[in-house]
């Protein structure tokens, strides 16, 4: 597991807040998304390289910020950007798990 993975599993006590309910640049901009991503380091909810506007990897590139956690119901696996690597599960937060699935304004599931 690399460095930026292992913080995660060993040195962690406080949780990330998420920056809100859906990909931030998405609702400002009223685009949409297919699934989100958290920014462990700042709280940054973007969505996923699926989704039409990549924010999330985006943030990534423009922080440096390496590692991001599934912010879909039941998940909880993380990737780190700089080592291209993943894990099934990282303790997780209540605040970092949301309940359900948020989708797009107007986006029906």
């Amino acid at each position: 597991m690399c460095k930026h993975l292992v913080v995660f599993e060993r040195e962690r006590e406080a949780p990330v807040h998420p920056s809100s309910h859906g990909c931030l640049e998405c609702l400002e901009a009223g685009g949409e998304w297919v699934h989100l991503r958290l920014c462990m380091a700042c709280g940054h909810v973007g969505c996923c390289d699926d989704s039409p506007n990549r924010h999330a990897t985006r943030h990534y590139h423009s922080t440096k910020h390496p590692v991001v956690k599934s912010f879909e119901p039941g998940e909880d696996w993380a990737w780190c950007y700089a080592d291209e690597e993943m894990v099934e599960a990282i303790r997780t937060f209540p605040e970092e798990a949301p309940h359900r699935h948020y989708a797009p304004p107007g986006m029906r599931l």
